[in-house]
């Protein structure tokens, strides 16, 4: 266990913990949340003791091995496979000393000690994980040199995964995964044995690699038994109680305060107005936390086009003369919803460049409409923002014949305040940053928006306020990413690229990831893109009544859930529910929510599932 206790530690003299306690049972993978700035990436600094606290004590117990990603990819001529041997010491030196060691009962006792690590599957282990993580056979004799620095952070990943430490400390993992090696790490911390906290943003990791919710809040550590989904809910009804009890308390000390100002200065009333006065001043303001949600904005789009939107025939795309794409076929509608996906290095930028007019074609033929607006983001425009200029001014360029009410309302539909809309850029964190950008690419009310990682900086409620905008969104729309939450959500269609070419895979994400999962080749289950959309044909094997029938039958177990959901939030709204008598029953409702939460989940799953069959036979 590890376990916080009184943790006081500041920043300039401003707390960032204030007599935080908590714990983190043994064995639990726990994912650590909280809003911008509350601290996350300085919790893993403490328990590390790269920082030092300036009160509290946070015990790790001794001997425990901890695992940590740094932040500097490994730059050596050291071969991936060696460098990720060697981050298991314990091996390394028994393996050293089994060669210098003369004593043969010392000898003995150091292969005996390799038997029980299991010393001799070390290189088979550390090659399923660079595989895992996208590398080759090939890749894994190639120095680390040779790498860039995103596939060295894998390199980096690997090693910490290889030497399997007891505490696993993981900080934004995902951002330098592509999506199919994010499916490859969400399923080895499902089958991870030990204690792992990890700080993320992607709510699909949260969800189905987690066991627990630490959640950094107002300067405390407050511990949910659950997944993000299980916390979430957990959160909105205690809030919900906390407004309640706040008004009730607002209500109470308004009343006092009218007794104390109404009968202070009069002799028969000064003992009463005293003891309210010891009343009021023992009464501690309950506060709630700011809502951190960012208001939804909404895209536009500006012109209407019959199908198809965009055509690609026999296209071939590189650099330098040197092909990445050949023979590409496409046909893109102006309703759209697709995802780039595979490895990267294997070409989704190149296309999603391609398409965006960013990449002339080396060869083939490319088809838009003339008035077509195509709206693109990636990540590298980031550092093309003018930095020494604030969000306003960049918007004001685009925008000069607004008025400055107008520019303001804009910039506040996507999260800005007053005081960030006039702060340079250079001054504002990476994901102002990157809604600003986002704000830049749909202004214009594109026709076509090309979405490069467009998460990596923005948090959990930033990604679904995203998602609503586009599902709102009426045009065409194309995603390169590898948070699955997205692609569950917004897709429809999904292009694989690889080995040089774009071929569409015949299912729906979930069959995806069971294909990155069992680590086939995706020869079978996709095919090369005609001009003509491909139907699944495999999914006419079932009839579309009997489909319906599974609907209704999931529609009806997911009323039922719901409805005993809401009697047991009832309950939990009650204002005696949280005394202190009631711990048994507390405990109890919450299991029976959290097994609730997750039918509707599964139900909720099984019904788009469903859905998407219908709709494509139909």
């Amino acid at each position: 266990m590890i376990n916080f206790k009184n943790i006081y530690f500041s920043i300039g003299g401003v707390p960032l913990f204030e007599n935080a306690s908590g714990f983190v049972p043994s064995g639990h993978k726990v994912g650590v949340v909280g809003r911008n700035g509350a601290g996350k990436t300085t919790l893993f600094k403490l328990i590390l003791n790269e920082i030092i606290l300036d009160a509290g004590v946070i015990e790790v117990p001794k001997n425990y091995k901890i695992g940590y990603v740094s932040q500097e990819a490994p730059s050596t001529e050291v071969t991936l496979l060696d460098t990720v041997l060697e981050a298991d010491i314990e091996r390394s030196k028994l393996l050293y000393n089994a060669q210098i060691e003369k004593d043969p009962n010392k000898i003995a006792e150091i292969y005996t000690r390799l038997s029980d690590i299991d010393a001799y599957s070390a290189e088979a282990r550390a090659s399923s994980i660079l595989n895992g993580l996208g590398f080759s056979k090939e890749d894994l004799i190639r120095p680390c040199s040779s790498f860039s620095g995103g596939w060295r952070m894998r390199v980096a990943l690997a090693s910490v995964l290889f030497s399997n430490p007891e505490l696993l400390l993981l900080d934004e993992p995902t951002n330098y995964l592509d999506f199919e090696g994010s499916v490859w790490l969400e399923n080895y911390l499902q089958k991870f044995k030990n204690t792992a906290l990890v700080i993320s943003h992607d709510r699909n990791l949260l969800n189905k690699s987690v066991t627990s919710i630490l959640h950094l809040s107002q300067k405390k550590l407050i511990f949910y038994n659950g997944n993000y989904d299980f916390f979430d809910n957990e959160r909105r009804v205690q809030l919900e109680q906390k407004i309640s009890q706040k008004n009730k308390q607002d209500a109470q000390r308004a009343h006092l305060e009218s007794f104390i100002n109404r009968f202070k200065a009069k002799a028969s009333k000064a003992k009463q107005a005293q003891s309210r006065i010891k009343i009021l001043e023992k009464m501690k303001p309950i506060i709630i936390e700011e809502n951190q949600k960012v208001p939804i904005f909404n895209i536009e789009k500006n012109t209407k086009f019959a199908p198809p939107l965009i055509t690609i025939e026999q296209a071939s795309v590189g650099y330098n003369n040197i092909p990445i794409l050949k023979n590409i076929n496409l046909s893109i509608d102006p309703d759209d919803r697709i995802a780039l996906l595979g490895v990267n290095g294997e070409g989704k930028s190149t296309l999603s460049k391609l398409i965006a007019k960013k990449l002339n074609s080396m060869k083939g033929k490319l088809n838009y409409p003339k008035k077509i607006k195509i709206g693109y983001f990636a990540q590298h425009q980031l550092d093309e923002l003018r930095s020494n200029e604030t969000p306003f001014e960049h918007l004001y360029s685009k925008l000069d014949k607004e008025v400055s009410s107008k520019i303001r309302a804009k910039l506040g539909s996507v999260g800005f305040t007053q005081d960030t809309m006039d702060i340079e850029v250079k001054r504002l964190s990476g994901g102002q940053k990157a809604r600003l950008l986002l704000l830049l690419v749909v202004i214009e009310k594109p026709d076509l928006i090309i979405l490069d990682e467009p998460t990596n900086h923005l948090d959990v409620e930033s990604r679904e306020a995203l998602i609503m905008a586009l599902n709102d969104y009426t045009g065409s729309l194309i995603l390169v990413t590898h948070d699955a939450f997205l692609v569950e959500r917004l897709v429809d269609r999904l292009l694989i690229i690889k080995d040089g070419n774009v071929s569409e895979f015949l299912g729906d994400i979930n069959e995806y990831k069971k294909v990155v999962l069992n680590n086939n080749t995706i020869k079978g289950k996709h095919k090369e893109v005609s001009s003509k959309k491909i139907v699944n044909n495999q999914s006419k094997t079932s009839s579309t009544k009997d489909l319906k029938k599974l609907l209704t039958n999931c529609e009806n177990k997911i009323s039922k859930y719901e409805k005993q959901k809401s009697i047991l939030e009832d309950e939990m709204l009650l204002e005696d529910f949280y005394e202190a008598n009631n711990q048994k029953r507390i405990q109890e409702v919450n299991i029976e929510l959290k097994t609730l939460i997750n039918l509707i989940t599964e139900e909720e799953k099984k019904w788009e599932e469903l859905v998407v069959k219908i709709e494509k036979l139909n």
